[in-house]
């Protein structure tokens, strides 16, 4: 359970971070399978969703149900309904985000991101190019690999799991 100062500490680590991201023309050169106009997805999705998938914002840490969803299922795309994670990889990180280890076979894409001055790698529904998050190389076995994804950019679906 995260105590206060963490989540105080995170919380205001993520704001200034989001505050000083330079802006990106998100996928100029790409071209996804499912596509709206930016009215279009304003419209379908929330303000918060699509802040995170259209404008690859951060939700704040400790802030989404899918944290802790333990039930079987999967993981969808909230843009598109792409299968995205079964829950069989989920795992927790501490971070504050839902973490993965392995991502559906054909569900992200990945590109290197260069935003805040550092080098990350950046993953994205493949369907539609929302942004989903990060993945690091701090992961569990067997892929050592730490999907870090925003809650926001998924929905859950109880059931089977691939």
């Amino acid at each position: 359970m995260p105590n206060r100062r963490l989540f105080l500490l995170s919380s205001a680590g993520a704001l200034a971070l989001s505050a000083l991201r330079f802006p990106v023309a998100a996928f100029a050169e790409e071209t996804f399978e499912v596509t709206h106009t930016d009215a279009e997805w304003k419209a379908m999705l929330t303000g918060e969703q699509y802040s995170v998938l259209r404008q690859e914002d951060t939700e704040r840490p400790f802030s989404s149900a899918l944290n802790t969803e333990k039930r079987k299922g999967v993981f969808h795309c909230a843009g598109c309904e792409l299968p995205l994670y079964s829950s069989e990889t989920k795992y927790d990180s501490g971070t504050g985000w839902p973490s993965f280890w392995e991502a559906l076979p054909n569900a992200v894409g990945l590109r290197e991101d260069k935003t805040f001055g550092m080098v990350r790698t950046e993953c994205h529904c493949r369907r539609c190019g929302g942004h989903l998050g990060h993945v690091f190389d701090d992961g569990p076995p067997p892929t050592g690999k730490r999907h870090c994804i925003n809650g926001l950019a998924m929905t859950f679906t109880a059931g089977a799991t691939s």
